[in-house]
């Protein structure tokens, strides 16, 4: 459940290649404050999801409401 919940959020991931230095910025627009900025995209992907993985398990912990990701 958990993992289906990662693989659906990061499928909704919006990727951009910044113009001042040429890295790649992703974020999940359902997810406030899930956001990554890497060299490559791979490295990108990979910083995102453990930045949603530790922002999931934040709001769990707090008791706070998680976004419905459909």
């Amino acid at each position: 459940m958990l993992s289906e919940y990662l693989n659906e959020a990061i499928k909704q991931a919006k990727y951009e290649i910044l113009v001042d230095d040429n890295s790649v910025y992703a974020e999940i627009p359902a997810c406030p404050g899930v956001y990554a900025n890497a060299k490559s995209f791979e490295e990108c992907r990979t910083l995102l999801i453990e930045v949603l993985e530790e922002w999931l398990f934040l709001r769990l912990r707090k008791n706070l409401q998680i976004p419905t990701i459909s």
